[in-house]
């Protein structure tokens, strides 16, 4: 996206090329940029050539963002500040998440939106130029919604200012800062003020992608529940606004070793040695949420093997992800044996104490990438095999990820 914003030739390499990237590079070729990927030291590397601050086109078609939820809210930001229409649609779960919060701060900017009910897709949105300056506070900790408001600052005149009174992940700030943009963060008694000066001119630039730290979570869960196992992950970002598994994980006993710390692209990484290990269940401290939310359904898995209760709370967000999470993990976690009390903001499961469960059962996945992959997760310490309904969705944010489990020794029939 800030490629296609700028003014050159952006690279990258180490990209993740899961539907959810594809589709997003779909719709900035869609609005003017030039998008392709050449073959680099047997590896991908992408090229972008931008259009500049205030270039975007008006896009011939609707704007298909597949399961991205990410995807269409960031650019629903990006496009608010330009005066262009574009409509965006998204497969059946895709339609079924809310877009409010992110409607909300972009009408007070100025777009105008035509959504189906309770603000979902299909969704066409009338960009405006110039767009309203805008001090606003998240009322609830969204990382997409900041982004989205800020990326509608890039071409908005004045200051676009965004307060976050619990802090979540900072990704964007960061590239956009990269990138070029005046952009401040600063302590308050409100919390973080991110404040970004608008008419923005970014320069291209050579980005190397880390290792998706959400993408790490179920090899490093998968080590941490089978006996015997060991294994490396190599270049996985470690941004503190990202690596709260890590440290629950650790806290319930977890053998994994942070190695190699190093900055790439801004970003900071590191290697992960994990240890098959006896795990404890423990409170979730609901403050970590934020830093991890992805990562719980992945979590509940880890904490199906511990000893004793695991207490997860504050997860409002995950009811309305892909799928309604936690009710959706709850199911499948029970038809697999596990103890598990479903609460209205979380989860408390009961572990085996590191004994296989029970298994034998198909689970939902409900076209959420992440329920499929944590089943799969699952299934490796079960007494009979654990059936996913529907693989498919995996392709949005993990394409690789059969072949790389197969890789580790894990056996998959399809």
């Amino acid at each position: 996206m800030l490629g296609a914003l700028a003014v050159g030739e952006t690279v990258i390499d180490g990209l993740l090329e899961g539907e959810d990237v594809l589709a997003t590079a779909a719709a900035m070729r869609a609005m003017g940029a030039t998008i392709d990927r050449r073959e680099q030291n047997d590896a991908w590397r992408w090229h972008v050539h931008g259009v500049g601050v205030g270039g975007l086109l008006q896009p011939a078609t609707a704007l298909d963002m597949g399961n991205s939820g990410t995807s269409t809210r960031l650019l629903m930001g990006l496009v608010a500040s330009h005066p262009i229409t574009s409509t965006f649609i998204g497969d059946a779960s895709l339609s079924r998440r809310p877009m409010g919060r992110v409607i909300d701060p972009l009408s007070l900017m100025g777009a105008r939106f035509a959504s189906s009910p309770g603000g979902q897709l299909p969704l066409t949105m009338h960009g405006v130029c110039p767009a309203v300056p805008l001090r606003y506070t998240l009322p609830v900790a969204s990382a997409q919604v900041k982004s989205a408001i800020l990326l509608a600052g890039l071409n908005t005149p004045g200051e676009t200012i965004v307060i976050e009174p619990i802090a979540t992940r900072d990704h964007s700030e960061r590239m956009l800062a990269g990138f070029g943009a005046t952009l401040r963060v600063e302590p308050s008694p409100d919390g973080r003020v991110i404040t970004l000066v608008g008419e923005a001119e970014l320069r291209p630039q050579a980005i190397t992608v880390p290792g998706d730290p959400s993408s790490a979570a179920f090899p490093l869960v998968a080590a941490l529940i089978v006996p015997g196992s060991t294994v490396t992950i190599t270049n996985v970002g470690i941004n503190p606004t990202r690596a709260g598994l890590i440290g629950v994980l650790q806290a319930m006993g977890a053998d994994i070793s942070v190695v190699q710390q190093r900055l790439v692209g801004g970003e900071p990484v590191a290697d992960l040695v994990v240890r098959h290990s006896a795990l404890t269940g423990i409170e979730v401290p609901p403050d970590v949420a934020p830093s991890m939310i992805d990562e719980f359904p992945i979590l509940f898995v880890a904490a199906a093997f511990a000893k004793g209760r695991t207490v997860m709370r504050g997860l409002d967000e995950l009811r309305v992800k892909e799928s309604d999470r936690i009710a959706v993990m709850a199911e499948g976690l029970r038809a697999c044996g596990v103890t598990v009390e479903e609460l209205a903001d979380g989860m408390i499961v009961t572990g085996s104490g590191g004994d296989p469960v029970a298994g034998g059962a198909t689970v939902a996945a409900r076209l959420d990438h992440r329920i499929a992959m944590s089943f799969a997760v699952l299934g490796l310490n079960a007494k009979a095999p654990v059936t996913v309904d529907d693989a498919r969705p995996i392709a949005t944010s993990f394409p690789a990820f059969v072949t790389m489990m197969e890789s580790l020794g894990a056996e998959q029939r399809r």
